[in-house]
């Protein structure tokens, strides 16, 4: 093979890796997540992928929200529709980077990089009449709280201020 045809394949493969590697803020559930995971595992667990898979199973029971959904898609759920474990255990047993790891995941199943984690607002500074009354709604509801008889924006906003001391110490939410 001459040397021009050896420097167009180099290319051709170097930006098809440029292309194909993970942004800032792309598969963030994922990498967060996977990097919460592998902090938990332990050395003697780290180097066999099956007992990767099974505490993962055992970590996916205990996720909420975005981090739950995460484990939907790769089978660490018992309501998982596929399983994709092998994707993650095995590269984590060579001590392969998060986002690495979801580089090769967003191959086998791209939603796994759509899913993003909800902006945080701090209540302290935040302007609650600019908020939509199903933020506001969210905010009660994350505090499970409830607003009996509200019906108009300024219901919502004022029973928010009543709570607002008693949660004061959390007063940053996910919205």
């Amino acid at each position: 093979m001459d040397t021009k045809m050896w420097f167009a394949i180099t290319v051709v493969f170097s930006m098809v890796s440029f292309i194909t590697a993970l942004k800032e803020g792309d598969c963030e559930v994922c990498v967060v997540t996977v990097n919460k995971f592998a902090e938990t595992l332990t050395s003697d667990v780290k180097s066999d992928y099956k007992k990767i898979e099974s505490q993962f199973k055992e970590f996916c029971k205990t996720t909420k929200s975005k981090e739950n959904r995460f484990c939907y898609y790769l089978g660490g759920l018992e309501e998982s529709a596929t399983g994709i474990l092998g994707e993650l255990s095995k590269p984590l047993s060579w001590s392969m980077p998060a986002d690495k790891i979801c580089e090769k995941l967003k191959k086998k199943d791209a939603q796994i990089c759509d899913l993003r984690f909800e902006k945080q607002i701090d209540l302290r500074t935040v302007d609650l009449k600019k908020l939509k009354v199903r933020d506001l709604k969210k905010i009660l509801n994350d505090w499970d709280e409830s607003c009996e008889g509200c019906i108009e924006k300024t219901d919502f906003i004022k029973r928010i201020e009543e709570l607002k001391p008693k949660y004061s110490s959390s007063s940053k939410t996910e919205l």
